[in-house]
C-alpha cells in the first residue's frame, strides 16, 4: 500500500492499495493497522463505519464537527465520487485550503481527512458506495454544515446537483459558519 501526503490539506493522506486482479475480478486491503501507524496515525482511533449510497449527482455536504472535530478515512468503494476537503483548522498552514479527489470503486484509495477539515462529495456514477471510517461517535448536536456552493470556496462541482438534503440545501456560508465558531 502506498501513501501520499495531500500538499493542499497539511495532515490529509491518500492510501493507495495494491490490487491483485485476474479473470475472477480484484482483491485488494483497503486498511492496513501498520501502514496507517507508519504515517503518524493511530489505527485503533477509529471507532465507526459508516457507509453511503448515492444516485449519480447526489450531493452530499460540506460537514464538518465542531468541539474535537471528527477524523475520517473515506473511500468509494463502488462506483466513483468527486471528493472535496476544505481545511478549517485555524493553526494548520493549509489553512481555508481546498482540495479535490476523484474517488472510486476501480481503484479503492482511501482518504484521511485530519479533525478540523470540512467534506463533502458528489457522486459521478449511478450508484456510488461511499465508506467512512470515523474515530469518534456521531453526536449530532455537532454537526456543522457550510454551503456547497459558497461562492468563496468556489468549488468545481463537476456535475448539476441532482438530489441533496435539506440540510445541505439550507446551510449557512463559510463566513457565517467561522464568524459563529468565533463568537
Amino acid at each position: 500500500m502506498k501513501v501520499t501526503e495531500v500538499p493542499a490539506v497539511a495532515g490529509a493522506f491518500l492510501f493507495e492499495p495494491t490490487p491483485y486482479a485476474d479473470e475472477r475480478g480484484f482483491f485488494c486491503r483497503t486498511f492496513d493497522a501498520d501502514v496507517v501507524r507508519s504515517v503518524g496515525l493511530d489505527p485503533d482511533a477509529f471507532v465507526q463505519d459508516s457507509l453511503s449510497r448515492s444516485v449519480r449527482g447526489v450531493l452530499r455536504g460540506l460537514h464538518l464537527r465542531s468541539g474535537a472535530g471528527e477524523a475520517k478515512l473515506v473511500r468509494c468503494s463502488y462506483g466513483s465520487i468527486f471528493d472535496v476537503v476544505v481545511d478549517l483548522r485555524r493553526d494548520s498552514p493549509t489553512y481555508r485550503n481546498v482540495a479535490f479527489f476523484e474517488l472510486s470503486g476501480e481503484t479503492q484509495v482511501t482518504l484521511y481527512i485530519p479533525a478540523g477539515c470540512a467534506h463533502g462529495f458528489q457522486a459521478l456514477t449511478e450508484i456510488a458506495d461511499t465508506s467512512y471510517r470515523i474515530d469518534r461517535p456521531h453526536d449530532p448536536a455537532e454537526d456543522v454544515t457550510i454551503a456547497f456552493d459558497d461562492p468563496e470556496l468556489a468549488i468545481p462541482w463537476p456535475l448539476p446537483v441532482t438530489s441533496m438534503s435539506q440540510r445541505d440545501r439550507e446551510a449557512p456560508s463559510l463566513a457565517e459558519v467561522l464568524k459563529h465558531q468565533e463568537g
